[in-house]
């Protein structure tokens, strides 16, 4: 057996070469943390192979695991060849390959770290070596088993947690101890020591193009232990179908986490002689702590992974006049009646949303064109945005490139397979038509378009939204309809890439009927994310306090719409739920009293005061992950020198008084001032020997954002 060690300045991964060349990876840990147990305590088949691949024509190495990410048989024969260490921009890397015998597949597993950041990234690319075509039905990107190899009671000590993503109701985590899902001891190791466990499992998976349309690509694994805490947590980096798993093996817990495979998404490869597949990314962090410094180190690896973008650092202030304001249907009229009162407000970016290229409000299905409508805008759709760039503000306007409407000219003038098919027949979802991006008209076209609105008509952002779900993929130029979609969701994200190369200074926000691709596929391109399309303010304040587990407070833009009905406290609310993130402003701002616009633009220089903070602050929760239906929810940002920590509180129902403790300044001396609503009616005291900040609001829903200093 030989060692195989890979350490940074913050994390450490302890590799094994097992007597039969199998290599398995036995711990990643942050430095100074204590290993597991030594192998002499514990069964090396504890620690599953590195890497995880699945041929057509071969089964599977165990019982139980026909449905599983884990199991094959190839796998047990990856042999280890070589490995090599590698560093440049702040990061190192370590290849591992290893070679199948009897296939001849070689398998490359890339473990990645950034200096600083307990976090590992892991992408494997199998490569076939044989003199004939193989089918490739599953690689993954993870594997890892001993997960709680440190606990005796495994099953009783941890617990799982993952997101709930569905529209209008976003970021919702959920806690399962393991015996609710399914996972727990049940005597046969002690019956049996050469058994491997139950194998029984519980997994999250997605189909199709809503990448995060039921549940965020993330799951955790905690400790319930305070005196003790440890966490797992995960994300899988893809646009598209994924999976992940955990599950019971030797009486521990397993990680193992995949794109698509052949099982669950109808993904299969073939390559030749010499050709090559990679998986897609996935990132795993390990710290003997709690969730929130799990979720900092992933926060500052969201972070590095992503391009670089002056508006991740500016945190421009954007109105758009889609929620709750012209809702898709804009006009010359409409949009000057806006334009005035905004304008005065302090907003940097003016966004005009759907319905600017129809000439009627029936558009859905005749979308692709994006040509102004000039019955819209008799004056000219450039007159209107030169207007907007005279008030000091970037115009810029809603598309949807990945469609065509059934009912537009295009959908029978581009070339058949610009478009994606099943058995034949192309796709139709909901009145549209999906665009394949892998093909070079797809993409030229719509470079033209952009390149129209951004230098014919000056436009300087754009809201890229995205409307139907896929889930059959697609067969042109595919071996499988899974492998044509995830081609196709790469092309996409090239493409994106491409715009910006082009045109650096533009702002790409991501948005799919909300947050329905939420995820670090896109968002390690796009410089922000719509967090929903949640029309309530009072529900959005639950989805506002969650959303940093899901995206960077800097790229996650958060609707605040007031209302000229709404009293004061409810206008003060909805401009609340999006000062630790991005002010996203919508609503009826031309039907606004003075005093109303006078509460917007004190929220708007309030955040600005503050917002150079947000791109290098954490995330923290007092009263812990927020639940739907809490009474009080709490969401803080600390400064990156700890200085200063920013603390939004929202009272729904519930009592008047409430307890949110910060224990990391238990003991010392430290005040909450408030910062908006200045005119708000809040009483606070400091609570230092136990470390409790008590809050009292006499009115329901309400909300205040403090700054809370040391003295």
């Amino acid at each position: 057996m030989r060692e195989i060690r890979f350490n940074t300045d913050a994390v450490q991964v302890h590799l094994i070469v097992d007597d039969d060349g199998v290599v398995r990876l036995k711990d990643l840990l942050q430095n100074g943390a204590t290993p597991t147990k030594p192998l002499s305590q514990l069964s090396i088949d504890l620690y599953l192979p590195l890497v995880e691949v699945r041929i057509t024509g071969e089964g599977n190495e165990m019982i139980k695991t026909s449905k599983s990410l884990i199991g094959s048989k190839i796998s047990r024969r990856l042999k280890y060849q070589s490995h090599q260490e590698s560093e440049g921009a702040g990061q190192k890397a370590l290849d591992v390959v290893v070679c199948d015998p009897i296939t001849n597949l070689e398998v490359t597993v890339r473990l990645s770290a950034f200096v600083g950041l307990p976090v590992i990234r892991t992408v494997a690319t199998v490569v076939n070596r044989s003199g004939s075509d193989v089918i490739v039905s599953q690689i993954s990107s993870a594997v890892i088993g001993g997960l709680t190899a440190r606990a005796e009671s495994w099953e009783q000590d941890y617990e799982v947690l993952f997101a709930n993503n569905s529209w209008f109701r976003e970021a919702q985590w959920t806690t399962r101890t393991l015996a609710s899902v399914g996972i727990g001891g049940s005597g046969v190791m002690k019956l049996n020591e050469g058994h491997h466990g139950t194998l029984a499992q519980f997994s999250l998976s997605n189909t199709g193009s809503f990448s995060t349309g039921s549940f965020l690509p993330m799951g955790l694994l905690s400790r319930k232990d305070s005196a003790s805490p440890e966490t797992w947590l995960w994300q899988i980096e893809t646009n598209g179908s994924w999976r992940w798993e955990i599950g019971d093996y030797h009486d521990s817990i397993y990680l193992a986490a995949s794109g698509p495979t052949a099982r669950n998404h109808n993904w299969r490869t073939k390559l030749a002689s010499g050709e090559s597949f990679t998986s897609v990314p996935v990132s795993v962090c390990h710290v003997l702590d709690g969730i929130q410094s799990a979720f900092a180190a992933l926060t500052s690896y969201r972070r590095k992974i992503r391009r670089t973008h002056e508006d991740n650092q500016k945190l421009h202030v954007i109105f758009n006049d889609y929620m709750n304001c012209l809702m898709g249907d804009p006009t010359e009229e409409k949009v000057l009646a806006l334009l005035e009162p905004v304008s005065k407000l302090g907003v940097e970016y003016f966004v005009i949303d759907a319905g600017w290229y129809a000439d009627d409000s029936n558009w859905w299905d005749d979308v692709g064109e994006w040509e102004p409508s000039k019955k819209r805008f008799p004056s000219g759709f450039k007159a209107l945005l030169d207007a907007i760039r005279a008030k000091g503000i970037v115009p810029g306007v809603w598309v949807e490139p990945e469609v065509i409407g059934v009912r537009n000219k295009l959908a029978r003038e581009l070339p058949e397979e610009c478009f994606f098919h099943e058995c034949g027949a192309r796709v139709e979802e909901k009145g549209r038509y999906q665009l394949d991006y892998r093909h070079p008209v797809v993409r030229e076209r719509m470079h033209e378009v952009i390149r129209k609105l951004v230098i014919d008509y000056g436009v300087g952002y754009f809201k890229f939204d995205y409307n139907i779900e896929v889930t059959q993929g697609t067969d042109i130029d595919a071996f499988s309809t899974g492998a044509g979609q995830l081609s196709h969701n790469r092309a996409y994200i090239l493409w994106v890439n491409e715009l910006y190369d082009r045109y650096p200074d533009l702002i790409i926000e991501s948005c799919s009927s909300g947050a329905q691709r939420m995820d670090y596929a896109m968002l390690a391109t796009h410089s922000l994310q719509s967090t929903s399309d949640q029309e309530d303010p009072v529900l959005y304040s639950a989805i506002s306090a969650a959303i940093p587990t899901a995206v960077t407070p800097e790229q996650s833009g958060i609707w605040s719409y007031p209302q000229p009905e709404y009293d004061d406290e409810l206008n003060a609310l909805t401009l609340v739920n999006s000062m630790l993130g991005r002010m996203y402003l919508s609503g009826n701002i031309p039907g606004l009293n003075e005093h109303q616009l006078e509460l917007i633009a004190e929220s708007i220089r309030v955040y600005k005061s503050f917002r150079d903070e947000l791109p290098r602050a954490q995330a923290f929760w007092p009263l812990g992950f927020p639940g739907w239906d809490d009474e009080w929810l709490s969401l803080g940002m600390v400064s990156e020198d700890g200085s200063s920590r920013y603390l939004a509180v929202w009272r729904r129902r519930g009592p008047q008084t409430y307890r949110l403790p910060i224990l990391d300044l238990k003991g010392r001396s430290a005040s909450a001032v408030l910062l908006f609503p200045r005119s708000g009616s809040v009483d606070t005291k400091w609570c230092s020997d136990d470390g409790v900040l008590d809050v009292t609001l006499p009115k329901t829903m309400c909300a205040r954002l403090f700054r809370i200093t040391e003295a």
